[in-house]
């Protein structure tokens, strides 16, 4: 007779022990030979935007020793607030593998309702900017419908969109052409006057540090708690740090001048929020799902037309908070706002941010990157007293090598994932 069977080989992940389950985690060399392989498959991650910043920096830097100085960081921080906010919605229909051409216009007929109600209609400020939000999101609504409903191109609807928004604009200023907000009002005064110093911007620093490490602590204590593969809890811990030391810097160097000024301040709160409800909810990881396959997202039972439609209601919504505070910066409303490179640099900022054009995948905090390598750009070349045409050039360039980084790594993941 033979006597039972007896089998080797790790337990079931039910069974599992402490000793177990630390296996799994991935050393540092682990992780350093990962890193490793998705450079060589053509995945640079977020690399190649942070060396184009010091680059961009370096040489701005090294021909006008005025581009780091603290005055001309706090006229770069404002004057990138107004499109990185349109940049987020860009975002989201990016991830959607879609195109909102529409989201300047829309900018630009939310300052002019903001100017209009605020100064000729005498509303207050809070009413007048709840009418402008209010008045993208609407817009925003009529895009997504006829694009789930009808079946129209998202290009054909918000290029539509970009023509018919534009004459609502002009003709919601009428023959006034430009409107001033007024002198000693609040939204003048939020928009050009109001920064916060070292005490409340190191107060801001803080608790966004603080949320920082208590999101990263959370994700680290879910995943060890069921047994999925965790890096050491010093990286998140490490993380916190350098984003500390960040802030730090970037506060220092504000405050030697006005501050840092709250429109700023304004726009990396949305984009904080923003990232959490990407990665962190349910509607954000459907967005994705919606972008990355949307039949496969069908058949899970995701509401796909629902998703879509709410996506460019939010895209809408965010370019008229952006054309609200670009009105509160600039102080009028007129036919010019929401014009001019707006809708090119919000969609270059998200592209070369990292959002894939294919949809499905975005770098975190992709506009924030994306506009401040979109704002240094015109911001070093006006210091250098140099044409136009040569931010166009550089610009047009830089969208092409990130559109190009884009496609070569779509490939490095997919000759991964065949092998």
């Amino acid at each position: 007779m033979t006597g039972p069977t007896t089998t080797t080989g790790p337990a079931p992940a039910d069974q599992a022990g402490p000793a177990d389950l630390a296996m799994t985690r991935p050393s540092l060399s682990d992780q350093l030979s990962a890193g490793l392989a998705r450079l060589r498959a053509g995945d640079l991650g977020s690399l190649p935007i942070f060396v184009g910043l010091l680059v961009i920096v370096a040489i701005f830097q090294a021909n006008n020793g005025k581009f780091l100085s603290s005055s001309n960081l706090v006229s770069l921080a404002s004057q990138i607030s107004s499109t990185g906010i349109i940049a987020l919605g860009v975002v989201l229909v990016l991830l959607l593998g879609e195109i909102d051409l529409s989201v300047a216009s829309v900018s630009g007929v939310a300052a002019a309702i903001l100017a209009v109600s605020n100064v000729n209609h005498g509303q207050s400020a809070g009413v007048a900017i709840l009418l402008a939000v209010a008045a993208g999101t609407v817009i925003g609504l009529l895009h997504g419908l006829v694009f789930t409903r009808f079946g129209v191109p998202s290009f054909v609807v918000t290029l539509a969109g970009l023509l018919v928004w534009q004459g609502v604009q002009l003709r919601i200023l009428a023959d006034t052409g430009t409107i001033n907000l007024p002198r000693g009002g609040w939204l003048l005064k939020v928009g050009q006057f109001h920064y916060f110093r070292a005490f409340g911007s190191t107060i801001i620093a803080a608790v966004l540090v603080g949320l920082y490490l208590i999101s990263q602590l959370l994700g680290y204590r879910r995943r060890k708690a069921v047994g999925l593969p965790t890096a050491p809890v010093a990286y998140p811990v490490a993380k916190a740090v350098v984003l500390a030391v960040v802030c730090v810097l970037v506060i220092y160097a504000l405050t030697q001048d006005l501050g840092v000024p709250w429109i700023f301040v304004f726009f990396i709160a949305l984009a904080v929020v923003l990232e959490w409800v990407l990665r962190r909810t349910k509607y954000g990881r459907s967005i994705f799902a919606v972008g990355g396959n949307i039949e496969a997202a069908r058949r899970a039972g995701l509401r796909v037309d629902l998703i879509r439609t709410s996506v460019f209601m939010l895209a809408s919504t965010l370019a008229a908070t952006g054309g609200v505070v670009e009105a509160m910066r600039a102080g009028s409303a007129g036919r010019d706002t929401g014009t001019g490179d707006v809708l090119i640099n919000a969609i270059a900022a998200a592209v070369i941010g990292g959002t894939s054009l294919f949809g499905g995948r975005t770098r975190r905090y992709a506009a924030l990157l994306g506009i401040l390598v979109i704002g240094a750009i015109p911001n070093g070349l006006n210091l250098l007293n140099l044409s136009n045409d040569l931010r166009y050039i550089i610009t047009g360039t830089v969208l092409l090598a990130a559109v190009i980084v884009d496609a070569v790594s779509r490939r490095g993941r997919q000759a991964i994932g065949t092998e």
